[in-house]
């Protein structure tokens, strides 16, 4: 499998943009592993790339207590996967489309954030469940024209998790419970998942400035 280093990968992305063609591009890997820390390199580094978020497709917080699955928030069941793939299929037709983005300070979505224009040649989705390859999930893998995994080593990235949920609110222990319960339990989904990546990138060999 081909293994990149941040700025080999700003490299390759810039070809697939430069195709002429529309291309999706998927960033995948387990929470914590800098997905979007990645995706964000090649916005930046890519004229007309746009990014589109799998997390946006996450069901709201009042539907998952609904349902019931407010402490699985974060597992594959709490997303709209045939949404996202819906939305994955009218980015390659080309059409301009409004997406839905994110908001991590308000753990939900907000509609219609993100401009999709026509023009917009390199399109970079990120999220853990690209290559899951169970149920609505199936279809992300043929829509995509690559898709790459972010691998970090585990003590790492599992450190980067638990900080992150401090930096949103919880305590030390209630963000180091989080990061060895459930978000590990999805982790070990999408770690299953590595070796049907086009690409490894692996986020520890950048010469950028962090």
């Amino acid at each position: 499998m081909l293994r990149l280093s941040p700025d080999d990968a700003v490299r390759r992305a810039a070809t697939l943009a430069a195709s002429g063609n529309r291309r999706i591009l998927g960033i995948t890997g387990p929470p914590g592993a800098g997905k979007s820390t990645l995706a964000r390199l090649l916005h930046d580094e890519i004229d007309g790339a746009v990014v589109v978020g799998m997390d946006a497709y996450h069901l709201a917080h009042s539907a998952l207590e609904r349902l019931g699955l407010a402490e699985r928030k974060g597992a594959p069941e709490t997303f709209d996967a045939a949404g996202y793939v819906a939305l994955l299929r009218r980015i390659k037709a080309g059409e301009h489309v409004w997406a839905p983005e994110f908001r991590r300070e308000i753990e939900d979505a907000v509609a219609g954030a993100v401009a999709v224009p026509p023009d917009a040649r390199l399109v970079i989705t990120e999220g853990n469940y690209l290559l899951l390859g169970r149920e609505h999930w199936r279809p992300v893998r043929a829509l995509a024209d690559e898709i790459w995994y972010v691998d970090l080593p585990e003590d790492v990235r599992q450190a980067r998790l638990a900080a992150r949920h401090e930096a949103f609110g919880r305590t030390a222990e209630q963000a180091w419970e989080r990061t060895l319960g459930s978000d590990e339990l999805n982790a070990r989904l999408v770690i299953a998942t590595r070796e049907d990546a086009d690409v490894v990138v692996d986020v520890r060999t950048s010469s950028r400035p962090r």
